[in-house]
């Protein structure tokens, strides 16, 4: 199988040469995504809307590239603000409650903007149906 690159058309992508996502073999690696409303190109300032528009934008490159949340095996979460942790964490297990990915948190001493209050990175695989196959 080769390599495909998946885009969610933001302007980052470009700019900075990135695919939100690629897609090798059974594998696929979501580039650190952060906050932003890409409809209005706006980020709000609760973390918690923050970290859920990170999950839609994942879940929309997940989808894209035919993959699905409950394919994801490994999540990286990276937060500006230790006191937030709790907060993100609630919505991480909400989302992942019976997915169980292999997970870490760090806290950073900033992201890129300082408006950006968290940023999650994720890989996904595909898994064997009962039949042995992989699902697509």
């Amino acid at each position: 199988m080769t390599r495909r690159r998946i885009t969610t058309g933001s302007p980052f992508e470009d700019f900075a040469g990135y695919s939100r996502a690629v897609v090798d073999g059974d594998f696929v690696f979501v580039s650190g995504t952060t906050g932003y409303d890409y409809q209005s190109m706006r980020m709000p300032e609760e973390i918690e809307a923050q970290t859920r528009n990170c999950f839609m934008t994942i879940g929309k490159a997940l989808d894209q590239a035919g993959f699905a949340l409950a394919d994801v095996v490994r999540a990286r979460y990276y937060i500006v603000d230790p006191a937030d942790a709790d907060r993100v964490l609630k919505i991480c297990g909400e989302i992942f409650a019976e997915i169980r990915p292999a997970a870490t948190l760090v806290v950073v001493a900033g992201l890129l903007r300082p408006e950006m209050k968290i940023e999650i990175e994720v890989t996904a695989k595909r898994t064997p149906d009962d039949k042995g196959r992989v699902t697509q």
